[in-house]
C-alpha cells in the first residue's frame, strides 16, 4: 500500500485488490479506473449502452411489440449472428457488440414465444445465450449489478431452452460477475454447485466436459482471490487433467458458444493465478513452450502476455516484460488499451528500467506522459 501511495508502484495483485476492495467498501472495479466509453463522473450513459440497458430490462409499461417479421425470423441465422457477436467481444470489439446486442436480444426474445413447444424451447436458448453476452459486455462496461440483471433473465430462458448445459454455464458467468463485486464465497459455491450436477450426468459428452471445466476453474479463481492457493492449484491440476478427455469425445457443434475450456485456457489460467499470489518463477515455467490451440480466444490470449509480462518485471527482467508486451501490442493493440495491467505495468518498468528497448514506444502508445 505505501509504494501504491508513493506512486513508486503502479499495479497490484488481485488478492490485494480484493483486500482493499473488502476494507474500503467497494468494488473491486472501483479500484481498477473507469472502463473504456463508461465514466464514473456523473455524465449521462452513451446511447449505445443506454439502448443495450433497455433490450436486457425492457420498459415496464410499454405496449407489446408486434410480431412483425416473424416468418423471416430463422434460428440458425440467429445462432450464428450471436456466435459472431461473442467472437467480436473475444476480440474487444465492445462498440460494435452493443450496436448489435439490442437487435439480437429483440429477435432472440420473439424467437422465445411463437412456433410450436420445441421451437421455443430453442428460441429461448438463443435468448439466454443473447442475454448471457450482455451480461458478460455489462461486466467489462463496470456495469456488474446490469450484468447480473442480464444474467438472471438469462438463467430464467436457460430453464425453459431444451439444453441442460445452459444454465451450468450461465452460472460461470454469474460467477464471474460476483468476483467482479468481491463476493468470492457466492462465486465459489455456485461454481461449485453447478459443476457438481453437471458432473453427475453430462460428461460424456465434449460440451458437459467443457462446462463443467470452465466452471471448476471459476472456483478455483475464487479460492485463489481468497488467499487459498493451495485449494486454488489443486482445483486447476484436476482441470488441467479433464482436458485429455475432450481429445476421445466428438467436438461441439459451434464451440463458441461453449465455455472457453482447453488445455491451452487451464495453462493460462495457472498462470495468471501463479502471477498473481507471487509465484513469478512458477508462471514463466508454466508458460515456457506453451502451443496454443486454435480455438483460443484472443482474450485469452492477450492475458497470458500481460501476465507473462507481470511475471518478467516481477523477476527483474525488464526486457523480458517489454518484449511480451510489444507481442500484445502487435496481436491486439485493442485490447491492450482495455487493459489497466498493461498501463500499470509500463509505468512500473519505467520507473525502475527507463532505458529498456522498446518501453518508449509501448508509452507513447498508451499515452503515458513522462
Amino acid at each position: 500500500m505505501r509504494k501504491l501511495e508513493q506512486k513508486r508502484k503502479s499495479s497490484a495483485r488481485l488478492p490485494t485488490l480484493h483486500a482493499l476492495a473488502k476494507g474500503l467498501g467497494v468494488e473491486v472495479t472501483a479500484l481498477l479506473g473507469d472502463p473504456p466509453a463508461v465514466p464514473s463522473t456523473g455524465e449521462a450513459e452513451p446511447p449505445a449502452l443506454v439502448a443495450v440497458r433497455r433490450a436486457i430490462m425492457p420498459p415496464l409499461f410499454a405496449p407489446p411489440v408486434e410480431p412483425s417479421g416473424v416468418e423471416t425470423l430463422s434460428l440458425p441465422l440467429l445462432r450464428a449472428e450471436i456466435a459472431a457477436a461473442w467472437t467480436l467481444y473475444h476480440a474487444a470489439d465492445f462498440a460494435r457488440v452493443m450496436d448489435m446486442l439490442p437487435g439480437i436480444i429483440a429477435d432472440a426474445r420473439l424467437t422465445s414465444v411463437v412456433g410450436n413447444i420445441e421451437q421455443r424451447a430453442t428460441g429461448q436458448g438463443a435468448l439466454a445465450k443473447a442475454l448471457q453476452l450482455g451480461g458478460h459486455l455489462t461486466v467489462r462496461l463496470g456495469k456488474t449489478d446490469l450484468a447480473l440483471s442480464s444474467l438472471e433473465r438469462a438463467l430464467t430462458a436457460a430453464d425453459a431452452s431444451d439444453d441442460p448445459l445452459l444454465a451450468p454455464m450461465i452460472c460461470g458467468s454469474v460467477a464471474w460477475a460476483y468476483q467482479r463485486q468481491n463476493r468470492l464465497d457466492d462465486a465459489g459455491n455456485l461454481a461449485v454447485h453447478a459443476a457438481d450436477g453437471v458432473e453427475r450426468g453430462h460428461l460424456h459428452r465434449a460440451e458437459g466436459v467443457r462446462v463443467w471445466g470452465g466452471l471448476l476453474m471459476s472456483a478455483a479463481t475464487s479460492a485463489a482471490r481468497s488467499g487459498d492457493y493451495d485449494t486454488a492449484n489443486d482445483m486447476m491440476r484436476t482441470a488441467e487433467r479433464a482436458t485429455h478427455r475432450l481429445s476421445a469425445l466428438p467436438p461441439p457443434a459451434d464451440g463458441r458458444l461453449v465455455s472457453v475450456f482447453s488445455k491451452s485456457s487451464v495453462r493460462i489460467e495457472r498462470v495468471r493465478l501463479a502471477v498473481q499470489h507471487a509465484h513469478p518463477e512458477e508462471a514463466l515455467r508454466l508458460a515456457s513452450g506453451m502451443r496454443l490451440s486454435t480455438d483460443t480466444p484472443l482474450s485469452w490470449r492477450t492475458w497470458l502476455l500481460l501476465d507473462v509480462a507481470r511475471a518478467y518485471a516481477d523477476t527483474g527482467n525488464a526486457q523480458g516484460a517489454a518484449d511480451s508486451l510489444t507481442k500484445l501490442h502487435r496481436l491486439a493493440p485493442a485490447w491492450m488499451r482495455h487493459h489497466t495491467l498493461a498501463v500499470a505495468i509500463v509505468q512500473d518498468l519505467r520507473a525502475e528500467s527507463p532505458g529498456t528497448p522498446g518501453l518508449r514506444k509501448l508509452a507513447d502508445f498508451l499515452s503515458i506522459a513522462d
